[in-house]
């Protein structure tokens, strides 16, 4: 007998009872002078990308601004997703900050405003070809937005990846059992979304095949994988004087720990 078929067959299991699982709840929120905007294309995208997120606030203490770009293409649905949005922000204790009005997609002088506002030290989005028209077009928001901010405006950049993998991640950040666990909660919050597709269910699954693709992509090819079971990979660079300015000059594994964090940010 395949020695496998037991372990694939655990997988498999696993999956079909976890689709009767919820959560509920809040977490405290984080007020901070260090200030982290996620630019999200839809409601949903902050969970899926918020590894790095949710350690800056719980390693670094650092405060999540979850800013939605839209929520979503159906009229229909707007309303209910952004009540889906908040109650998966609130469970990881992340803030909203709702610059448009309406449900109507935020321009690129609302992106200058919250820019302004806040002064963040680190700013989330989409890479240039995630695949998605609306994460295609939340980049190139977020870049021409940066492009009318004045010279002396500077931060991190992290840009993430989902429905198209990038070609030259530089960050590869590990996540423990808890935060991947925690993620998952959240993703579950966007009710309507996972009963189409429980695609929170297979983030960890994701986050393994990150594992095999970043011991090579941000490690360096021919690199052995480190010991990590689930990871999440990003580009970091920043912004600064008007233009991009690599932060690293190699790829970077950040496994878990503050002490490893702080290495980066």
């Amino acid at each position: 007998m395949n020695p496998y078929l037991k372990y694939v067959k655990e997988i498999e299991a696993s999956v079909t009872a976890a689709k009767g699982l919820t959560v509920s709840g809040h977490s405290p929120g984080l007020e901070s002078s260090s200030k982290v905007l996620l630019f999200m294309p839809h409601p949903d995208d902050e969970c899926i990308i918020g590894l790095l997120p949710l350690r800056l606030m719980r390693e670094a203490n650092m405060q999540i601004i979850n800013i939605p770009v839209t929520f979503g293409s159906n009229p229909d649905r707007q309303a209910g997703r952004a009540k889906e949005l908040a109650d998966a922000c609130g469970y990881l204790g992340w803030d909203i900050h709702k610059e448009q009005d309406g449900f109507d997609c935020l321009t690129c002088d609302e992106v200058v405003s919250i820019l302004k506002k806040f002064e963040p030290e680190i700013i989330f989005f989409p890479h240039a070809s995630d695949w998605n028209s609306r994460h295609i077009s939340t980049h190139k928001l977020i870049v021409n937005a940066l492009k009318k901010m004045e010279r002396s405006f500077a931060c991190k950049v992290v840009e993430t990846e989902y429905w198209g993998a990038m070609d030259d991640p530089n960050l590869m950040v590990e996540g423990d059992a808890q935060t991947v666990a925690d993620l998952m909660g959240a993703i579950s919050l966007h009710v309507e979304e996972v009963s189409r597709n429980p695609y929170h269910l297979l983030l960890p699954g994701w986050m393994q095949d990150n594992v095999r693709r970043g011991g090579e992509l941000v490690g360096g090819q021919g690199e052995a994988a480190p010991e990590y079971s689930f990871a999440t990979l990003y580009r970091l660079r920043k912004w600064e004087n008007g233009g991009w300015v690599d932060c690293l000059k190699n790829g970077v594994n950040l496994g878990k720990g503050a002490d490893q964090l702080k290495r980066i940010f």
